[in-house]
C-alpha cells in the first residue's frame, strides 16, 4: 500500500508507492521525456553518446536520465560510454553503486576493523584470567 507524500517536482500530493515516486502530472511530464531521451539513443549514430551528449541533445536534466539508469530502463550494455556516478567518489561506473577502487578501499577498512576487534578481544581475554593458588595453608 502506498503512503500520502508531496511530489518532490510539483509539492502537489499523490500517493507515493514503490514504483511511483512523482504525482501523475509529472510522471506523464517524465515518460515524455525518457521517450525524448530513449528516441535519441535509438539511433544508431547516438549509441556512443555520453551522459553529457543525451543531455545536451535532448534537454532532459543528467538527473532524470540518471533515474531511467537506475531503474534499468535503459540498459547500459547497448550504450557503451553511457553510466552513472559512483556514490563514493563520483567516478562513472557501469554496475553496482561503488567503482573498484572505493570497493575494494571499503574492503580494506573493513578487513582492519576486523582485525583491531580481534586484537582487542585477545587483550580483554589476557585481562580477564584469574589464577588461583592451590597450596594449602597451616
Amino acid at each position: 500500500m502506498g503512503e500520502l507524500s508531496n511530489c518532490p517536482e510539483c509539492y502537489q500530493l499523490f500517493v507515493k508507492t514503490q514504483f511511483k515516486t512523482v504525482c501523475d502530472t509529472c510522471h506523464k511530464e517524465e515518460e515524455r521525456k525518457f521517450e525524448v531521451v530513449y528516441g535519441f539513443l535509438k539511433h544508431s549514430k547516438n549509441r556512443t553518446a555520453t551522459l553529457t551528449d543525451v543531455e545536451e541533445h535532448t534537454g532532459v536534466e543528467e538527473e532524470l536520465i540518471l533515474k531511467f539508469i537506475r531503474q534499468r530502463r535503459i540498459q547500459l550494455a547497448s550504450f557503451p560510454n553511457l553510466g552513472y556516478p559512483c556514490q563514493k567518489c563520483g567516478k562513472l561506473i557501469r554496475e553496482n553503486k561503488l567503482c573498484i577502487s572505493c570497493g575494494k578501499d571499503i574492503k580494506t577498512q573493513l578487513y582492519e576493523i576486523d582485525q583491531e576487534d580481534e586484537r582487542r578481544h585477545k587483550v580483554t581475554e589476557k585481562q580477564t584470567t584469574f589464577y588461583t593458588n592451590t597450596t594449602k595453608y597451616k
